[in-house]
């Protein structure tokens, strides 16, 4: 074999190398958001895809797929290909699908990267709805039934959330019939409309429309007052009863992605989030920033979990 010969065959050796030892990722990424566009998770997700370009130097392309109260998306993620170019917004709901029988889905069930957003839920009315949370409650119990409620999905956190504060009360969950919706976004233009009566959500998914004076809350389910609203009581301080109840927030995949690219993406969102775009957008819009890395972000739904099966046993919504 000549000089020429070899020379050649190198290149094709080196090249074929190349190729099986590119780095991920070497093409864009899809990062499936489980809510309309809108809402607070869609915001979320859209900052995090933002830096994530940055920091991966692929593109990032936001892909909202609602549907069944988030069950289409969070099942959309976990059945994508294990190869790192699927990823997705995982959200509270999936700590409730498996407990009110909508879908047998667990935090089991993906590769979890990082926890980025916890946030308490709030209490909202219309502009001329009750002056504050107790006269509500007096509207409720005194016409049980009539004053209808939503947030998001039957039986997701936003549900739980005002079916948990009414048991606390020693009213029925029935006595705010629920009006299921595909999230905050819309279950608050239906309070505006006149529709319903009360939206169950995170503060900041209102603020929007509190801002614009369309919409006032009456408490937030935290133990204290949430940073950026620190007007708005707490259950404790609104009705005298202890009540918390929250949202949260990551990233993950579907089970099973390659080591090397669940540490790089794990490495990239902590980043992200103790990065100062980041804070000054979440703290803008009043969304709570928490980072819990893969192992943190396991154990935290574990027991979160465990909670909200808790509060959905005594609530009587779960299966």
């Amino acid at each position: 074999m000549n000089a020429k010969t070899l020379l050649a065959a190198g290149i094709l050796l080196a090249g074929a190398a190349g190729t099986a030892d590119a780095a991920w990722p070497e093409r864009p990424i899809s990062l499936i958001v489980p809510w309309s566009a809108g809402g607070g998770t869609d915001a979320t997700g859209r900052i995090v895809a933002s830096l994530l370009e940055e920091e991966l130097g692929q593109p990032v392309n936001v892909v909202n797929r609602t549907g069944g109260g988030g069950v289409v998306g969070h099942t959309a993620i976990a059945s994508a290909e294990p190869d790192g170019y699927t990823l997705g917004v995982l959200t509270t709901e999936l700590s409730m699908f498996h407990w009110v029988g909508t879908s047998p889905l667990t935090h089991e069930d993906y590769t979890l990267l990082g926890l980025y957003n916890t946030d308490p839920i709030g209490l909202h009315v219309a502009k001329e709805g009750p002056a504050d949370a107790k006269a509500l409650v007096e509207q409720i119990r005194s016409n049980p039934g009539q004053h209808k409620a939503s947030g998001a999905n039957l039986g997701g956190a936003a549900h739980l959330a005002l079916a948990g504060l009414l048991d606390r009360l020693g009213l029925e969950a029935g006595a705010a019939p629920w009006v299921p919706s595909e999230g905050a976004a819309p279950s608050l233009q239906l309070l505006v409309s006149g529709a319903i009566d009360i939206v169950s959500t995170t503060l900041p998914e209102a603020r929007g429309m509190v801002d614009a004076g369309e919409v006032r809350t009456l408490l937030v389910m935290a133990d204290k007052p949430a940073a950026g609203f620190e007007q708005v009581p707490t259950a404790q301080d609104a009705l005298g009863v202890d009540w918390q109840m929250g949202a949260w927030r990551g990233i993950g995949g579907p089970d099973g992605l390659p080591d090397e690219v669940q540490q790089k993406l794990a490495a990239a969102l902590e980043k992200i989030v103790a990065s100062e775009k980041f804070e000054e957008f979440m703290r803008g819009r009043g969304f709570g920033i928490r980072w819990a890395g893969p192992e943190e972000f396991r154990s935290f739904l574990a027991t979160t979990d465990a909670n909200f099966g808790q509060a959905m046993k005594a609530a009587g919504l779960a299966q």
